[in-house]
């Protein structure tokens, strides 16, 4: 699988990229303990995971909390990797951190909306789509996401949304006031 040619167009030619190699983005939340701190760890973990080089990664974004909205606001950011790892295992890796980091997922959902210690979503997998149990790319509600899409843009500024257009059209759309950039 190639990357999508807009999310290649954001990074400049590296020369060592594998033929065979995907690039990425990761969405990254936290909103328990100190949140920029686990986040910039996070980063640290998604560049030591086999096969894959971490490319770049935003700013990060203060935000209000998005679905159950009783709860402390999130620091957010997106990271760029170059992966040879399959979609489903690059999602094993990134479940993997969060449990490192002390993230319990209710094994019925419950906790879908609630505060989370560290959350690692794959948005985007070069151009695929991916619609399996427990694995949707993109990421189903990407376009609907200021704390998202903005930070998506900071690290690939052409990206495209499969089925859904440019990101730079999708931020246009939706409100991004109560997003901050930290530091």
């Amino acid at each position: 699988m190639r990357p999508h040619a807009s999310v290649a167009a954001a990074v400049a030619v590296v020369p060592w990229q594998r033929s065979n190699a995907v690039l990425a983005c990761i969405g990254l939340g936290a909103n328990l303990g100190e949140a920029a701190t686990t986040l910039r760890s996070a980063l640290e973990a998604l560049h030591r995971l086999p096969d894959t080089q971490l490319l770049r990664s935003s700013r990060l974004y203060c935000s209000p909390a998005w679905g159950n909205i009783a709860q402390p606001d999130f620091v957010n950011a997106v990271a760029l990797l170059d992966t040879t790892l399959p979609a489903r295992d690059l999602l094993d890796a990134l479940l993997a951190i969060e449990r490192g980091f002390g993230r319990i997922r209710a094994v019925d959902g419950s906790d879908r909306w609630g505060p989370r210690t560290l959350d690692l979503d794959l948005l985007l997998y070069g151009d695929a789509v991916i619609d399996e149990p427990g694995l949707r790319v993109p990421h189903p509600h990407l376009h609907q996401r200021a704390f998202a899409l903005l930070p998506l843009l900071e690290i690939a500024p052409d990206a495209v949304i499969p089925g859904r257009g440019r990101a730079c059209d999708l931020a246009m759309t939706i409100a991004s006031d109560e997003l901050q950039a930290l530091g």
